[in-house]
């Protein structure tokens, strides 16, 4: 099978490769053309995933199918940007037909549940990797950054953390555990829901987001040094699920929270005024700490109130460990 025949076959007749809202050239040409309301800007943001680094290899591919979209559509829900579309860049080892067949179905099912469409991309062959950039649209001056906490916002979540994390042991095959706690963590690794609908409603309301991919204490991080400000984050405020305490353990499950990684829900900074607005129309909003003034550190704070940030906070590629 050739490379166009591939994507003729995988990808230009997928249900999500058909011209949906803002999409005036999809699939097919040199370039795709979207098309943006007046006062609208265009939000970009690109994720690479690597067999091996990112997922495990082999995995079911209508899983990874899902979670490569989800994690890439999580930027635009924390700049507050409605989706519009995506390109895929695939590198695969080699044309396995039920292998595509099970990855275009993945990418069809979050692509329906986020309303984004495919426009185009690239395939090749050699070591199976994904790439996918994301774009959407967002109202000049409405877009959520990393850059405006101020001393006195609340710091929260909009969901529990750490399942992702927590589940690695049941993605890799070294765990085991009944149904009931096994499958909420597994559908968080690989089935992430991007938080679009909370991201448009903090509009005009948080004054930084980001999502947490890297760990909650690291992505916190990045809003400390962009806001110039500190951060500080009570442990016992963290929104854990049930199913994680009781796989992990309490320890485990709070650790999973604080660095693991892959959570893909927003961390955001509040006025406390519009948290009480928030709450008051549903959203699943969890307050666990606060912002003050600094110089972009974050702080991790036990029961009694002592310091207790750890030296080594979320993942980070290329850091040499020993």
């Amino acid at each position: 099978m050739s490379e166009f025949d591939l994507i003729r076959k995988y990808f230009t007749a997928a249900p999500c490769a058909q011209r949906g809202e803002g999409i005036t050239l999809g699939i097919g040409d040199d370039c795709a053309l979207l098309a943006l309301p007046a006062g609208e800007q265009l939000a970009i943001s690109t994720e690479t995933l690597v067999a091996g680094v990112h997922f495990a290899d082999p995995c079911d591919s209508f899983l990874l199918g899902q979670r490569s979209l989800a994690v890439a559509v999580s930027d635009l829900a924390a700049m507050g940007a409605y989706p519009l579309a995506f390109t895929l860049a695939l590198t695969i080892p080699t044309a396995n037909i039920d292998w595509l067949q099970g990855y275009v179905h993945g990418l069809n099912v979050m692509a329906k549940s986020c309303n984004v469409g495919l426009v185009g991309g690239d395939t090749t062959r050699g070591s199976l990797s994904l790439t996918i950039t994301v774009f959407g649209r967002v109202p000049t001056g409405q877009e959520l950054t990393r850059s405006g906490a101020r001393p006195g916002d609340l710091l929260c979540v909009g969901g529990t953390l750490g399942d992702a994390s927590g589940a690695l042991p049941l993605v890799l095959g070294q765990r085991t555990a009944d149904i009931a706690i096994a499958q909420p963590l597994l559908a968080h690794y690989w089935s992430p829901q991007p938080q679009l609908a909370l991201g448009l409603a903090l509009r005009g309301k948080a004054t930084s987001a980001i999502d947490i991919s890297d760990g909650l204490l690291a992505d916190c991080e990045h809003i400390a040094k962009a806001s110039a400000v500190s951060l500080v984050v009570e442990r016992q405020k963290l929104p854990l699920s049930y199913a994680l305490i009781a796989f992990a353990g309490d320890d485990k499950a709070y650790m999973a929270a604080l660095n693991g990684g892959d959570d893909y829900v927003l961390v955001f900074t509040v006025p406390p005024v519009e948290l009480v607005a928030l709450l008051a129309s549903g959203w699943p909003v969890y307050v666990i700490g606060r912002v003050e003034v600094g110089h972009g550190g974050v702080t991790l704070l036990d029961a009694i109130g002592q310091d207790i940030t750890p030296a080594v906070r979320g993942y980070q590629h290329f850091c040499e460990t020993s």
